[in-house]
């Protein structure tokens, strides 16, 4: 019973108590009050007729009609002239004793009852007669009921105005507490929030220090420990100059997008090599080279700052060798970017140097899912052997013919959008389980497939660049979240679905997913919404999407995590269901002492918060022995299982 309800029903007993005492204390005094005048109303009603009827003894008429006259003018049950010498009645006037307007239960209650009086008759000094006189306590019995029902009417309105002021007066000193318990329920959602305003009331106000000082404590915790993974993840995989990753990042990320998996797609690798460097490092001097370094590091992070190429990685592999890797980007607009390129590098020429030399020159291969990394390496310094060969123009496309796209997008465009339009879609599902006990399954990830006209399943690789160029990934994800909610309605049992980040920063998109979410309040515990890392909009837009996704009743979880913790906001603010590492710090972790550090990192920084990790694919026994032993939650990956559709 919440506090309210047990302060109205104590004010209601209190009251009733109150009633109840101040009724019959009042009662009996009244009572006896009222006794007393009935006593005396009748024995003077017998006063004054026992001395009317002296001077009328000897006519009956008289006496009766006298009699009369005094009854009728009083409240009365009965008056009686009796003869004293044979006790015969002479005159007698009676009516039943009952309370106008009156219960009869209260009658009874009160027991007020006819109070008598007498007087003598004289005839010269003979007593001649005696008259006896019963009153009627009707009217002293609805007196005492219209000031019962006067006391009643007051105290239930006293009763209600303290009802209605104890009520307000509760709510607003309570308010402070309706505040913690929402705090509290945010802790156990992972959302460590400290209340600014402090309530008034002494005792409250202790307990929202003690509850601000835990969270501050907790913050404290989580940002000391994501410094430190911060510190250890730039100290692997970034370039000490330029900020960008360094080769070994690029190697795992490359390695990442050849792996045959559902999320890989074709895509390109750009490679530009200052020319001459030392040579540059002699004449200039080595701030200026530096500079120069610097300043083609920042044309790499403004290429991939947009928001649709967030997927995008620019790497220094060593001196004045830069890579860029592009997943997702289709043949015509890589002969434009390393056209781009190529022509503001030209502008970063240092004075003093050679004008018969390009400041750089660039190879650029595409890459297909399945290839292996040296092959596509091989190729990318055969294209710019090709760019040194030939100074007219700096930069090489090249194309061992076995990329090549087989349909135009015309093609493409077509197929997709029929796809689309009539559903032609096959759910897979990727078990993740616990490291501890691989039978117990946490949830599936759910992966799609379109389906060609042929039939045949197509996986997401191929086609999710296309869908991204022609501006359809809202589409796509609104057809996945329809065909998965549908799936739950059948079957029951919990599913991951991931949202990209384009659909989720378009309003009128997020929309659309609201409502279809808070149309399947009951499905809420059973399906997690993913955000993928590369693809988070700022803190603060992060932020508010996150609890306008949990407002529905679904949760939110992260995917391919492990870049800045100052990339992606505070994460005890955000109230996620889990983290889950992207797979290039899990390959090899059991063979390179530095991942484990860092993935050692980032569980302590989140354990410090109970935010559960879990492994992306994890494909070797190795791996998944030394996830399992740095007490990493979960697990995903082809050595847990392959998506299969069910």
């Amino acid at each position: 019973m919440s506090l309210r309800k047990q302060l109205f029903l104590a004010i209601c007993l209190f009251l009733l108590v109150a009633f109840s005492g101040s009724f019959f204390v009042s009662l009996e005094s009244s009572r006896d009050q009222m006794l007393g005048q009935l006593r005396s109303h009748a024995q003077d009603a017998a006063t004054a007729l026992g001395l009317s009827l002296t001077a009328q003894v000897d006519d009956p008429a008289m006496m009766e009609l006298m009699v009369s006259s005094i009854f009728d003018s009083g409240y009365f049950t009965s008056i009686r002239v009796v003869s004293i010498a044979d006790e015969q009645v002479l005159v007698e006037r009676s009516a039943q004793a009952r309370g106008e307007r009156v219960p009869g239960w209260f009658t009874r209650l009160v027991d007020l009852r006819p109070q008598a009086g007498e007087a003598l008759v004289m005839r010269g000094w003979e007593q001649f007669a005696r008259i006896e006189v019963l009153s009627n306590p009707r009217f002293a019995l609805a007196k005492l009921w219209d000031s019962t029902l006067g006391s009643l009417i007051w105290l239930l309105i006293c009763g209600l105005l303290s009802a209605v002021f104890g009520g307000w007066l509760l709510r607003r000193q309570l308010r402070p507490l309706d505040k913690m318990v929402k705090q509290a329920e945010a802790i156990s959602k992972r959302e460590f929030r400290s209340l600014t305003k402090l309530p008034r009331t002494p005792e409250l106000k202790r307990v929202v220090l003690a509850m601000n000082q835990m969270v501050e404590k907790l913050k404290a915790l989580f940002a000391e420990e994501a410094a430190r993974s911060e510190k250890l993840r730039a100290e692997s995989y970034l370039d000490g100059l330029t900020g960008l990753a360094n080769r070994r990042l690029l190697d795992e990320q490359l390695a990442d997008h050849l792996l045959m998996a559902e999320q890989s797609s074709e895509g390109h690798l750009l490679m530009l090599r200052i020319n001459d460097l030392a040579g540059l490092n002699q004449r200039m001097g080595g701030q200026r080279t530096d500079a120069l370094i610097s300043a083609v590091a920042e044309l790499l992070k403004r290429l991939c700052g947009l928001p649709e190429r967030r997927t995008w990685l620019a790497a220094r592999n060593r001196g004045g060798e830069f890579s860029l890797l592009t997943p997702g980007l289709g043949q015509a607009d890589a002969a434009r970017l390393v056209a781009e390129v190529s022509a503001t590098l030209e502008n970063l020429r240092l004075t003093g140097a050679s004008d018969s030399m390009p400041v750089a020159h660039l190879g650029i291969v595409p890459y297909r899912p399945g290839e292996s990394a040296n092959a596509v390496l091989l190729r990318l310094d055969q294209a710019l052997t090709q760019a040194r060969q030939h100074p007219e123009r700096p930069w090489t496309y090249l194309d061992d013919g076995d990329c090549a796209p087989n349909q135009s997008q015309h093609d493409w465009r077509t197929w997709i959008d029929e796809a689309l339009t009539q559903g032609s879609m096959q759910l897979y599902f990727q078990p993740v389980v616990q490291c501890a006990d691989t039978s117990q399954v946490l949830h599936h990830k759910v992966l799609a497939r379109l389906l060609d006209p042929s039939g045949e399943a197509i996986a997401a690789g191929h086609f999710l660049p296309w869908i991204e160029r022609l501006g359809w990934s809202a589409r796509m994800d609104l057809a996945m979240l329809e065909a998965t909610l549908d799936y739950l309605v059948v079957n029951r049992w919990p599913l991951a679905l991931s949202l990209s980040g384009s659909t989720l920063r378009d309003p009128a998109q997020l929309a659309k997913i609201l409502d279809m979410l808070e149309s399947l309040p009951d499905l809420a515990p059973l399906l997690t919404l993913e955000i993928d890392e590369r693809q988070l909009p700022p803190p603060l837009e992060l932020q508010r999407l996150c609890h306008s996704l949990l407002d529905t009743g679904y949760r939110v979880g992260l995917q391919h995590f492990g870049g800045s913790f100052s990339q992606i906001g505070n994460l005890t603010q955000l109230g996620l269901a889990y983290l889950k590492i992207d797979g290039a710090y899990i390959r090899g972790i059991d063979r390179q002492g530095d991942k484990r550090l860092f993935i050692d990192a980032i569980f302590r920084a989140t354990n410090s918060i109970d935010l559960p990790l879990i492994a992306e694919m994890v494909e070797t026994q190795g791996e998944f022995a030394t996830i399992r032993e740095l007490g990493v939650y979960g697990v995903m990956g082809r050595f847990i299982g392959p998506p299969e559709p069910m």
